[in-house]
């Protein structure tokens, strides 16, 4: 039996109170807290909930995930497993719970309720009603994670409907996934039971949402960063704000988590409370967790941090376990054997050709893909792009390229547009990870430089590669294509180190890898690219690459 006591001063944020006491732990729960006169340099409070984040957007198995995020203060994860869900089905999300079990951290996973994302693209699986419904009724799944398929609500699909009523019927809550629905159709949307969005990038969004009666999720990841819009929320709605990643790359994972997210509000003047409350409270109890909020009987999970201006974390305790102290975890690795999904053939030049009807033609109009840097959502615009021998090219000098999408499951047509904002001036990036189907995706200045970025993802089965003339260099992703089964820090060393690969080709995205992944998110407006084609979103249809 693990018994022991610690004393500080308490934060307890549901009685907006600190006050010096010693914590009495044993076998993993709080005993007693006894308040008493010491004079104390460190204070305890509960520890930092991500309340929705996609662990394998951090290239990183749960287990490696865990190692890195404890030393952040965060003890638990609200996790929607639909990246791994759509390479691999039912079976990916066992892997996700079973590697997850090996480490003392609390990861929550939800049902996938969007697998595949759309019928627009090619994914790897398909769950299904009854596949969601089993899920729900397993003690460990404790949400149906976010639904993307927000015209299908709307429109009362019956296999939507269905997947709401097992979520319903199960008792569990469903996440949402509404980027600018407004007015009658949002309302309509959490009426029909859905009650959290993380994808709102504007104040009057957030609040009109908030008003039709959800709770509204702060993001700040890799590539989405909408706290600057939204943290004034907090002030008046702190019960009804979490705070959450999303979407995590593993250097981002290492520098910082919800940590930052606090510090960041506590020096916007919001109140201690009302920000422990978002990253520590919230989220418990709207999705009925068993994480330990330091009140006597709970789970020992906990924090000690230096001091209310620094907020360093000098220990983070789960369970009555120490998992991270000063800086270093304390989590072992634990072996895993990689499972994956992929069956495609390597590629030639040729097949990045995008060829123009009118072969007399020295130009064409055509439309481009304007990608944002921290956003998810992309604008349509045209251009003119040189035609040379039939063929259109990119226009590096107008900073458009070509971008492409590989089927990875499967022998097929690359499909084929134009990209700017990446900034490449040669070269050739691609990626195994592109939500929500998870196809090969590629941004490149030349077919040439194209076609090595996106062998070298496939000779891999999966990977993250960058390519220019003189060598290719490539991070092998072995689990399903989207994850590295080895140590955690190495992984964002050798990532970080493709990052700025990427960067001395000419990108100036503060995260031009997980901008690209993003590039094909179909549910996500306005203009994507999918395996099947050029995608219009607010059409919800396919579109003709030129204007």
């Amino acid at each position: 039996m693990n018994t022991f006591q610690i004393s500080g001063n308490l934060i307890d944020i549901l009685q907006q109170s600190i006050y010096p006491a010693t914590v009495w732990i044993a076998a993993g729960r709080i005993q007693q807290i006894i308040p008493d006169n010491g004079v104390y340099d460190q204070y305890i409070l509960p520890g930092f909930i991500d309340a929705h984040v996609h662990v394998e957007s951090a290239m990183l198995i749960p287990s490696e995930f865990a190692r890195l995020a404890v030393v952040h203060g965060t003890v638990a994860t609200i996790s929607d497993p639909h990246e791994i869900a759509n390479v691999m089905g039912v079976k990916g999300v066992e892997y996700m719970l079973e590697n997850g079990k090996q480490v003392p951290f609390r990861f929550y996973f939800g049902a996938p309720s969007c697998v595949p994302a759309t019928t627009f693209e090619t994914a790897g699986a398909v769950i299904s009603v009854q596949d969601v419904t089993n899920l729900l009724q397993r003690e460990e799944i404790k949400y149906l994670t976010e639904m993307m398929n927000f015209p299908g609500v709307l429109q009362q699909d019956p296999e939507v409907m269905a997947k709401l009523a097992a979520a319903k019927q199960a008792n569990k809550p469903v996440d949402g996934h509404a980027p600018g629905l407004r007015g009658e159709a949002a309302r309509t949307y959490i009426n029909a039971g859905i009650s959290t969005d993380h994808e709102c990038f504007t104040i009057e969004e957030a609040l009109e949402k908030l008003q039709y009666g959800m709770h509204i999720l702060i993001r700040e990841g890799s590539a989405a960063k909408n706290f600057e819009a939204l943290i004034p929320l907090l002030h008046d709605h702190p019960e009804r704000i979490m705070f959450c990643s999303d979407d995590k790359h593993p250097d981002s994972l290492v520098a910082g988590h919800i940590n930052e997210l606090v510090k960041r509000a506590l020096a916007k003047g919001i109140d201690l409370f009302k920000v422990l409350r978002a990253a520590c409270i919230n989220p418990v109890l709207h999705y009925n967790l068993e994480t330990g909020l330091l009140r006597i009987n709970d789970a020992a999970d906990f924090i000690v941090i230096n001091n209310l201006q620094d907020f360093d974390i000098l220990a983070t305790y789960i369970n009555g376990n120490k998992v991270a102290a000063n800086g270093q975890t304390l989590i072992s690795s634990v072996p895993a054997v990689p499972e994956n999904n992929f069956h495609c053939n390597l590629h030639t030049p040729d097949d990045f050709r995008v060829p123009v009807q009118d072969s007399t033609a020295s130009t064409v109009n055509v439309k481009v893909i304007e990608a944002l840097d921290g956003q998810l959502i992309t604008n349509c615009i045209t251009a003119p792009l040189p035609v040379t021998d039939g063929i259109i090219s990119s226009h590096p000098e107008k900073d458009i390229l070509k971008i492409a999408v590989v089927n990875r499951y499967r022998p097929a047509p690359v499909a084929l547009g134009f990209i700017r904002n990446f900034g490449l001036q040669h070269g050739a990036i691609a990626s195994s990870v592109a939500h929500d189907s998870h196809n090969i995706i590629a941004v490149g200045v030349d077919d040439d430089s194209l076609c090595k970025a996106v062998n070298a993802v496939i000779a891999q089965q999966g990977g993250i590669s960058v390519a220019n003339q003189q060598q290719t260099e490539v991070l092998p992703l072995p689990v399903a294509g989207l994850m590295s089964h080895l140590d955690g820090y190495t992984i964002a060393a050798r990532y970080s180190a493709l990052d700025q690969a990427a960067k001395a080709l000419g990108s100036t995205l503060s995260a031009p890898f997980m901008t690209l992944s993003f590039m094909a998110l179909l549910v996500i407006p306005h203009l994507k690219l999918s395996d099947l084609g050029l995608f219009d979103g607010d059409a919800f249809s396919f579109t003709a690459i030129t204007a």
